[in-house]
């Protein structure tokens, strides 16, 4: 029965019990993970009792929105929760275009909430080994910022001010310049069991490379995480530099421009790597 449950919004006092969910599920997300996607979102979760037993999160990023940390109690699937989640936490946040990354076995219930894939997402991971550092690529500076956000929206179609800033005050940033200013950006934030880069925004793939280079060659040895989409390329070069593949989602819209729309014409940067499969 679910008569018995409660609905309420997401709050800080929620974060130990999502944190619960995601470990039961196997996620790799830390406390801190959860903290920083919170930190930018709203949401909704499913209380049994005090017990949370759902989570689903959205990211406005301006006039779109990230759909993501949409998590049901193994014990308590197959009663419908996961849409009374999504529907409740989409009310909450007016925005003409929705994303989310999803799981197989997600996706039955997001086609039946309108979303259309759009691409696939591959996630990499592993321990690097040695790695030139690329010359050209050098550490952003806080003035830098205004650039970066920039040469995000060009490639993203969305206003990710909050989440940019963030990574340049809490994680690193690295940047490409040529003679027209900012060329591409990277950043780098620890995560799960070691590290994350992405964003990873650049003109071309070999600019995506040398900027991943950056992190790869400072962080030797480490275990480091990329998530990349199929359409950029990447997967047999982050295989070579010891990123095995190691599963992904499906990425997904609901409203906004249709990828053969005027709207939806080539952007003059890419998304080479996404900041997480929760925020895009």
């Amino acid at each position: 029965m679910t008569d018995t449950l409660t609905f309420a919004p997401f709050a800080p006092a929620h974060l130990e019990g999502a944190l619960r969910l995601s470990q039961e599920a196997g996620w790799p997300h830390r406390m801190e993970d959860w903290r920083l996607v919170q930190r930018i979102s709203r949401g909704v979760v499913v209380l049994d009792g005090p017990k949370v037993v759902g989570t689903a999160l959205a990211t406005p990023f301006g006039t779109v929105a990230m759909a993501n940390m949409i998590i049901v109690d193994a014990a308590m699937r197959g009663r419908g929760l996961g849409r009374r989640l999504m529907d409740r936490m989409m009310a909450g946040v007016d925005v003409p275009e929705w994303r989310l990354v999803a799981t197989e076995d997600g996706l039955p219930l997001y086609e039946k909430l309108g979303f259309a894939a759009t691409g696939q997402i591959l996630q990499h991971q592993g321990v690097i080994g040695t790695c030139a550092m690329p010359e050209d690529v050098v550490a952003a500076e806080p003035a830098d910022l205004p650039a970066i956000l920039t040469l995000d929206r060009q490639a993203t179609g969305a206003d990710r001010t909050g989440l940019l800033a963030l990574l340049l005050a809490e994680g690193e940033i690295a940047v490409i310049r040529d003679t027209s200013g900012l060329a591409g950006f990277a950043a780098l934030r620890d995560f799960g069991r070691g590290a994350v880069v992405g964003p990873v925004i650049a003109r071309d793939a070999q600019q995506a490379q040398r900027l991943l280079s950056f992190f790869f060659a400072r962080r030797a040895g480490g275990f480091l995480r990329v998530d990349t989409t199929a359409a950029a390329g990447l997967a047999p070069w982050l295989t070579a530099q010891g990123l095995a593949p190691v599963g992904g989602g499906i990425a997904m819209q609901r409203g906004g421009a249709s990828a053969t729309s005027p709207a939806a014409a080539s952007p003059s940067a890419t998304v080479f790597a996404l900041a997480a499969q929760a925020l895009g």
